[in-house]
């Protein structure tokens, strides 16, 4: 099988975040089929992206992926690459991710994010 184009890194104790990605599991079937994307669950390789420098805190903040030539993606560009790669939603990719908008949906991404990760600690999920 070849390499994924883009392997994601998210965590299932967040129940939002598991939500979100089984939606998206759901719109790419073929893609996860053929191999070209990949969601992992940081949960249970905790230390798979400590080669980058990631935490496993880091991931449960925010989704983290790896393109196939290794780049390392972080936040809303993740959202992005996966919009690009799921069938009807595009438009979103080129709606949030055009350089005028990008900064500010980095922005709301990482508040949304960091309000999401202190629900999730005071709920004890991790």
């Amino acid at each position: 099988m070849p390499k994924p184009q883009l392997t994601v890194w998210y965590n299932t104790r967040c129940p939002v975040c598991d939500a979100g990605i089984s939606r998206q599991k759901r719109r790419l079937v073929e893609a996860i089929k053929a191999g070209r994307i990949t969601f992992r669950d940081i949960n249970a390789e905790p230390a798979a992206l400590a080669g980058y420098g990631v935490s496993l805190e880091d991931i449960r903040r925010r989704l983290h992926a790896i393109e196939a030539d290794g780049k390392l993606l972080v936040g809303a560009d993740v959202a992005i690459a996966v919009w690009l790669r799921t069938p009807g939603e595009g438009w979103l990719a080129t709606l949030f991710g055009n350089p005028a908008a990008l900064p500010l949906t980095r922005y709301a991404y990482d508040r949304f994010a960091d309000l999401l990760y202190a629900w999730n600690r005071r709920k004890g999920r991790w």
